[in-house]
């Protein structure tokens, strides 16, 4: 038999879209523990059973492998933030989001789509994961979307409807990105300062592909994220969709990477785009990323 390629594999199952869940729990000592996971699913309702498979990679593995009780948080969209701490952040993950501790004392996301509290059904090991089942014992649902991710990509079905809306006729479809790569930004010099990399589409479907291919033009490798902001220009008849992106790698060839901390003291003559720089280095500070839905004179700020 052909030996499967774990790369080629991984991007396979990739494929597949989920929605993103964070999964906690709490040992005897108190000490909290948790990940992010998108290998979650629904079993049964009679009895109510779910579950998640913890790799044995996580340094918390242990933690679930013996657990009584753990939480399952459903995700909303605008908590990549949330998911990408519990992913990678290496110190105190609960001091740098916000939760409350459900039925059996363990944290679960506030914000979050939906919660679910269970009491360990079943271990069953899996290779280099174990099939974590749980019993529900308790739950919360909010009237809040969940955050997807497909193709090592978020995507957020609400926000993106709102951002294929069609403005009025004759407006074009303008898509812009903030590029972040360790602390600082992407920026483009431009007569009388510098602006986002942007690209105009035809189609406000294609937004995504166009932005991705346009920044894979300047040399980068970059993941496209959440909707950030989406305004309209009257005075210029342009319908603008900021997404938030991150580096992968490569390096740019137009521009430059400008910290976020100097963002201020920097002219951007598009419209709109001076106050959502300010918005963003701000929002950088506190770890909560809002979305802005308007015009460049005022609109409304939506945060999970």
């Amino acid at each position: 038999m052909t030996a499967i390629d774990p790369r080629a594999l991984r991007s396979a199952f990739g494929s597949f879209m989920t929605g993103v869940t964070v999964v906690t729990t709490r040992d005897a000592a108190g000490e909290c523990f948790g990940f992010t996971a998108n290998s979650f699913t629904s079993v049964s309702m009679d009895p109510p059973l779910l579950l998640v498979c913890p790799g044995r990679f996580l340094s918390s593995f242990a933690k679930f492998e013996s657990c009584t009780h753990f939480a399952v948080s459903v995700l909303a969209e605008g908590q990549e933030t949330v998911s990408n701490i519990f992913a990678s952040f290496k110190g105190d993950r609960f001091d740098q989001v916000r939760s409350t501790l459900d039925c059996h004392g363990i944290p679960v996301m506030e914000g979050a789509a939906a919660t679910f509290s269970c009491k360990t059904h079943q271990i069953i090991d899996a290779g280099d994961h174990i099939v974590l089942m749980g019993q529900v014992e308790a739950f919360e649902q909010s009237d809040k979307r969940g955050l997807g991710y497909a193709g090592g990509k978020y995507f957020s079905l609400g926000l993106e409807q709102k951002a294929a809306r069609a403005p009025e006729r004759g407006f074009a479809n303008i898509a812009s990105a903030i590029v972040e790569s360790e602390g600082k930004i992407l920026l483009i010099p431009v007569e009388g300062g510098f602006a986002l990399p942007q690209v105009e589409v035809e189609r406000r479907g294609l937004l995504r592909d166009a932005l991705i291919q346009r920044l894979e033009e300047m040399g980068l490798n970059a993941r496209l994220g959440q909707v950030y902001s989406i305004y309209d220009r009257s005075d210029s008849a342009e319908h603008h969709t900021c997404f938030r992106a991150s580096m992968i790698d490569g390096q740019s060839t137009h521009g430059q990477f400008v910290p976020i901390d100097q963002l201020g003291a920097l002219r951007f003559p598009v419209p709109g785009q001076g106050a959502t720089l300010t918005r963003y280095a701000g929002e950088y500070l506190t770890g909560q990323f809002g979305l802005y839905v308007g015009d460049v004179d005022g609109g409304d700020l939506h945060y999970s």
